[in-house]
């Protein structure tokens, strides 16, 4: 995801990278030369003139802006439950940190509370990785002992046996004396919530919108676009291309943001900035671990996400 200041409304107008465009840009120009052709040859080509007015494109632009919509409101609800499982998961993770060090009375220079924190710092980078099927290698090594990240890396759903490692290091310090019945349930009530945003989160990713959905507005957008300027030449002209891709823009660009949002944990520029969200929670359990982050967390990054 793009992550930027706020921008006056003149700059707006001239954004180019996250907008969209360059995505239906190509399309967008099919339009101008399907639009340019019908202006030029209306009337001219054998003196015939295709009979079509906008009354039907009118009755079918109202229908198709309800259909997407229905769309955009569909994907940008993917879009915000993914943000707050990904926000819920800040939230748990500090719990965790603050219980872990605060109820037992654990330092942050022992060992063990090192190991709580880079496991739960590891269970969002996992998490991340098999959202967008990516490589966990680089971010597990860094975070973890050789054997804790083979045993990880060897499975299947590794954010879930990151979940078992940090069940296990509660038991060890149950039976160790450093966590009673009650902080041991605390804390192992919060690793459900973090078994929680696991599931909601594989749910949206493989769970997405119904395939006829998406093909039957796709479909509808693009005939509807290029069938424009065939019923608006005989009203306005030479201004058919204008007209015609303003209006195409306006529905290709709904779709194809629809498009970006029904996938929230992708790597497309409107897609959730996972990255950044696991570079908080990081931060977050570094300085709440008692490490200086100094200026590694705030002069390298920009933007901080909540």
């Amino acid at each position: 995801m793009i992550l930027r200041p706020k921008m006056n409304w003149f700059r707006m107008l001239f954004v180019w990278h996250g907008s969209v465009l360059p995505s239906i840009l190509a399309q967008l120009l099919l339009v101008w030369a399907i639009s340019s052709l019908v202006a030029w040859s209306h009337g001219r080509l054998f003196g015939y003139t295709i009979p079509l007015n906008v009354a039907p494109f009118t009755l079918i632009g109202v229908a198709l802006a309800l259909f997407l919509g229905f769309r955009n409101s569909a994907s940008y609800d993917r879009y915000w439950e993914g943000r707050k499982l990904w926000g819920s998961l800040l939230i748990v993770t500090r719990s965790l940190s603050r219980q872990a060090l605060s109820i037992g009375g654990m330092q942050t220079t022992d060992p063990e509370m090192e190991t709580w924190t880079s496991l739960l710092i590891a269970f969002a980078h996992a998490l991340r990785h098999q959202l967008r099927g990516s490589n966990p290698d680089e971010d597990l090594h860094r975070l973890l002992s050789p054997e804790r990240s083979r045993e990880i890396l060897a499975a299947r759903y590794r954010p879930a046996i990151v979940l078992v490692m940090l069940g296990k290091w509660v038991a060890e310090r149950k039976r160790e004396g450093v966590y009673g019945e009650i902080t041991a349930t605390a804390l192992d009530h919060n690793l459900n919530h973090m078994s929680e945003v696991l599931g909601g989160c594989e749910r949206l990713a493989n769970t997405p919108l119904p395939y006829a959905y998406s093909v039957m507005i796709h479909r509808t957008v693009y005939v509807y676009c290029f069938l424009l300027p065939f019923g608006l030449v005989s009203s306005i002209g030479a201004m058919t291309p204008v007209v015609s891709v303003f209006v195409a823009y306006t529905f290709m660009v709904l779709e194809a943001l629809a498009a970006e949002l029904d996938q929230p944990f992708g790597t497309l520029p409107n897609s959730l900035p996972l990255a950044s969200l696991c570079e908080t929670i990081e931060d977050s359990l570094r300085e709440m671990s008692g490490n200086d982050l100094g200026e590694i967390a705030t002069a390298s990054r920009k933007f901080i996400v909540l």
